[in-house]
């Protein structure tokens, strides 16, 4: 089996996080291939930020067409992830929802510990987008200013090992998810110190795309997913031009100037 995990954070330290605990997690049988996103934000905690990822990832998805079996983005609250699938017809999977469904196999309450409580908003959407806001028990996130995506484990194990304490005894938490990429491999480090299980968003990933890829439930030919017919579109990379459905050869839809539009209406051009 053949599994690209993507990681849409511009930031080595923390793809390597994801490579390490990836590595860990997978099966003997299963060959893993890792891609990092260069154009998309260091730390994906804004919505724009979000979508600068989501255009990042689908051009790394799509120049593996034919290469793998499924894949795995390593972002946590990303609604956009599904969408994804209309790229390649192979299941695609996020963090979020397959630590989700994880966590919810293994307790009725859950809550999620995650690097910044500015992103409690936005992973509350996503819980409810995939449909647990009522198995969700609570969100807590660092207050503090980080120093480096990829030393969050290092400056705050002490602080999230206590969020995660506190999801337990005063939320009611059955089981805690420890959410985003930055935060990889560290369940396995603090899971003696919590008395509900931890799960790890990579390590959840993998595992649920290595069971999605062997149930060999079929390809997508209708529904939610399939490709789109072809359309014009303006910009995107060769990768996804390339898609089957996305568009068609680059050149047949070169957009002129706002200058050559106006002169073509015999407005003259000043410039």
């Amino acid at each position: 089996m053949r599994l690209l995990v993507v990681s849409p954070n511009a930031c080595h330290e923390v793809a390597e996080l994801v490579r390490v605990e990836a590595e860990r997690s997978k099966a003997p049988t299963t060959a893993l291939t890792l891609r990092a996103a260069t154009r998309s934000p260091g730390n994906i905690e804004t919505g724009f930020g979000s979508l600068a990822a989501a255009v990042a990832v689908a051009e790394l998805i799509s120049a593996q067409r034919g290469n793998v079996d499924g894949v795995l983005v390593a972002s946590f609250g990303d609604t956009w992830i599904p969408e994804l699938q209309e790229l390649i017809d192979v299941p695609v999977l996020g963090m979020t929802e397959a630590a989700l469904c994880a966590a919810a196999l293994q307790g009725r309450r859950i809550s999620i510990v995650t690097v910044s409580e500015r992103l409690t908003a936005r992973y509350r959407d996503s819980v409810e987008y995939f449909g647990f806001s009522r198995r969700l028990a609570s969100i807590r996130g660092i207050r503090e200013p980080l120093r480096g995506m990829g030393k969050v484990q290092e400056h705050f194990r002490p602080t999230l090992v206590e969020l995660a304490r506190l999801a337990v005894t005063e939320d009611g938490a059955d089981v805690v998810i420890l959410a985003g990429a930055p935060l990889a491999g560290l369940a396995r480090d603090i899971r003696p110190e919590i008395e509900v299980p931890v799960v790890d968003g990579v390590g959840a990933g993998i595992r649920f795309a290595e069971a999605i890829v062997g149930l060999h439930s079929g390809s997508r030919r209708a529904g939610s997913f399939t490709a789109s017919p072809p359309k014009r579109r303006v910009g995107p990379s060769p990768a996804i031009n390339a898609v089957p459905g996305v568009s068609r050869a680059a050149d047949e839809f070169s957009t002129p100037s706002l200058a050559q539009a106006l002169t073509s209406k015999g407005v003259p051009s000043h410039g």
